[in-house]
């Protein structure tokens, strides 16, 4: 499933006020932080996920890869924050235009 530029508009004005829940640090995207994530997305559906100074990562090499690492959607990667979108497969709360 691909984002419409419409869907991406409205989960980025639902992502405006989220906190970020995760913080990708030194230790990159590893086994445990992808997990967290998704662990995060099932129970959010979209989640906001901030790249520290000290990760040597670019921001959206990150994104992609957590994207495929966590079966989700970049909604959208503005400086250092990614805002990732994987709706519910048996209740969505989050309804797409």
């Amino acid at each position: 499933m691909s984002l419409t530029g419409k869907q991406r508009r409205h989960l980025r004005a639902l992502g405006h006020d989220l906190a970020p829940v995760a913080l990708i640090g030194k230790d990159g995207l590893s086994e445990a932080f992808v997990a967290a994530v998704d662990h995060a997305l099932g129970d959010h559906e979209l989640i906001k996920i901030k790249l520290l100074d000290s990760a040597a990562l670019d921001r959206h090499d990150a994104a992609e890869a957590l994207a495929t690492q966590t079966h989700s959607q970049v909604a959208q990667v503005l400086g250092k924050t990614i805002l990732l979108y994987r709706p519910d497969p048996e209740a969505p709360r989050i309804t797409l235009p």
